[in-house]
């Protein structure tokens, strides 16, 4: 093209970028208007021109004119009140993420037309291929790949949840913006979302009041949708990685990294341990509940069917006192409220944003005999639900199953033969009760993901529990402890989907679960430790100390590995009960005694900073060992007739 044809499409390009920061900034002109007031509005609006005009100048070279404005703006800024500043800080913050929303918004719509995005993992795999690797040893070395990404909350993470959330859901109102088909009804929707949104923004207060954890909504919000599709080598290879394959793994530091950090402790590993497992489970029981909606068909295995047999049988054992319609609401039907985003397909998932316009089923939707929406009661921080179902007849009112008919000798015998061809030996409530095999309607898979959801909604509540350092009945078989457990009856339905000719669903949102599952397993992410070397021979010295065999931290090289390498072969541990220890001490101490209690399916790597002997490594080793002998003995005197 020539230089002009090349102008002409740029400046075609960026129309769209300057519609769209055009359309944001007037709205937000419109909402300061009635937020703030007028006057407010025209101080600002002065005092952008002020520093826009000396930008220009001092560009253009004209430098006295450029000091002038300057003089003039700080002049008006000086004259602010605190309360009028912070507003115009607020308004200019705003402004200038509403236009970072929409350059983000332009530089994805310009490269959506790309074929392949550069140093993506395909486009990596395709230059693999090119450059003479064959599929064969490409598929090997994925399938025995590892790579672990350590996350950290960084303190300039500074951006609410739920603010990162509202301009997710302004970048989805910008691109449904550019659909061709919009009709002008639809575009005054839009635009009223878009006011609703950014109205909401204002209102909000932008600073964390509270200690959060944002590692964890970055596994939300993006990990979470990415990790199923971060390895896609079935194009290049001719087959998809193993469902289990997991060539990448996720730690973080968070919560974990108290190395000159006297804020982490050991009750704040263990809250974040507790709470990074919470929102795992959370995540898989949202996904679960699409997959219920999903799985709607009766066709599938002779061990999937009899598994869900199972279930319900167990069910029907269980809920005695309950009717069986009831009972089998529970694990089998439609979940009552329909799941998040089950109206979109699974490519188009991005947070908790959605189209507008489409109206989806609220609580009071029925689908057959679907039993009203739970109630959800919230306790605090995380919400707890409790499902309060009832049963209700076309008139609204409460009822229940009734009895067997009854009939005394006054009846005709006629009406006393009728009554009996209707119950025979078997009461009403039998009759409601069909033996499995002559079940009508009996969806399998979603008896056994009801199934998968029911326990993972009891590890949830547990979790909540402990995060409350509330006591809890506990029974294994309630709740899922392992990856291994959960992936049990996920990949049972794999199976039977593909063996009924069904690979086409297999291969979609279950797949997907299944993946993270193997990813993520029931932690999330691996928590890392880390802890200045100094600390373990702080502990130490106070041990030695007390067993008056002197200063550890005085010792030499030698004598130092000696009583390691000694005490490491003992079988007592190496700190007394009754030692009294500085407060100090006994944080490094609850710290490796929190690190036995979750076990390494919970924790990673434990880092030593400063680190400078082979002594410095056997001290955290021994260390460590103590602390599982301490936690043995406090489980045997907690479980004096166990093993």
């Amino acid at each position: 093209m020539t230089d002009t044809t090349d102008d002409i499409a740029e400046e075609i390009s960026f129309q769209s970028f300057d519609d769209d920061c055009r359309l944001l900034g007037n709205l937000l002109n419109d909402i300061l208007h009635r937020e703030v007031g007028t006057t407010f509005v025209d101080k600002l609006e002065r005092i952008r021109v002020l520093a826009q005009s000396a930008c220009n100048m001092r560009q253009a070279g004209i430098v006295n004119m450029a000091e002038l404005l300057e003089k003039q703006l700080a002049s008006d800024l000086s004259k602010m009140s605190l309360e009028e500043a912070f507003t115009l800080a607020r308004a200019f913050s705003h402004y200038l993420t509403m236009m970072g929303i929409a350059e983000t918004h332009h530089r994805v719509r310009k490269g959506g037309n790309m074929a392949q995005i550069s140093k993506s993992c395909d486009d990596v795999f395709n230059q693999l291929v090119q450059g003479g690797v064959s599929p064969k040893d490409l598929y090997n070395t994925v399938c025995k790949q590892e790579v672990e990404i350590v996350l950290t909350a960084h303190p300039t993470q500074i951006n609410r949840r739920t603010l990162q959330y509202k301009h997710i859901r302004i970048a989805h109102l910008l691109d449904y913006n550019d659909r061709p088909d919009l009709s002008p009804e639809d575009r005054e929707m839009l635009i009223e979302d878009l006011v609703r949104e950014i109205t909401s923004i204002w209102q909000t207060d932008e600073l964390r009041r509270q200690k959060t954890h944002s590692s964890l909504n970055i596994v939300e919000q993006s990990l979470w949708k990415a990790v199923p599709h971060l390895f896609y080598v079935e194009s290049h290879t001719g087959k998809p990685l193993p469902l289990t394959c997991t060539p990448i793994k996720f730690g973080t530091w968070m919560g974990g990294d108290r190395d000159g950090n006297p804020n982490v402790t050991a009750k704040v590993t263990k809250a974040v341990s507790l709470l990074s497992r919470w929102m795992a489970i959370d995540l898989y029981i949202r996904e679960v509940d699409s997959l219920r909606f999903e799985l709607s068909m009766n066709r599938c295995s002779d061990t999937l069917s009899r598994l869900a047999h199972e279930i319900l049988e167990e069910a029907k054992d269980e809920n005695r006192h309950e009717s069986w319609n009831q009972s089998m609401n529970r694990s089998q039907s439609l979940p009552t409220q329909l799941p998040a985003r089950a109206h979109l397909p699974s490519f188009a998932e991005n947070g908790e944003s959605q189209h507008p316009r489409l109206d989806i089923p609220g609580p009071d939707h029925k689908d057959g005999g679907i039993s009203p929406s739970p109630t959800t009661l919230r306790t605090g921080n995380p919400s707890i639900k409790v499902s309060v179902t009832s049963s209700e007849n076309s008139n609204g009112a409460s009822s229940s199953i009734p009895s067997s008919p009854s009939y005394n000798s006054s009846q005709p015998l006629s009406q006393r033969k009728f009554t009996e061809s209707q119950t025979g030996k078997s009461s009403f409530q039998k009759l409601l009760e069909p033996q499995l095999p002559q079940l009508p309607g009996i969806a399998p898979y979603r008896v056994v993901l009801g199934n998968v959801k029911d326990k993972l909604e009891r590890s949830r509540r547990r979790l909540e529990l402990l995060l409350e350092d509330v006591a809890c009945d506990y029974d294994p078989l309630d709740y899922y402890e392992t990856a291994d457990q959960l992936l049990d009856p996920l990949l049972l339905s794999y199976e039977s989907l593909q063996s009924c000719g069904s690979g086409v669903l297999a291969d979609g949102r279950l797949a997907d679960l299944i993946r993270r599952v193997a990813t993520f397993g029931m932690v999330l992410m691996k928590l890392d430790l880390r802890q200045e070397s100094g600390r373990h021979a702080e502990t130490l010295d106070a041990v030695t100390t007390y067993l008056d065999m002197g200063t550890y931290s005085e010792w030499d090289e030698d004598k130092k590995l000696d009583f390691l390498t000694r005490e490491l072969k003992g079988k007592r541990p190496l700190v007394p009960v009754s030692m009294e220890v500085p407060a100090d001490v006994k944080e490094v101490l609850d710290t490796f005694r929190i690190a036995a209690e979750l076990g390494s399916d919970f924790l990673g790597a434990y880092v030593i900073s400063m680190a400078s002997s082979a002594s410095d490594v056997l001290a955290v080793e021994l260390l460590q060992k103590d602390a599982r002998l301490a936690a043995i003995g406090e489980l045997g005197r907690a479980c004096p007739g166990g093993t």
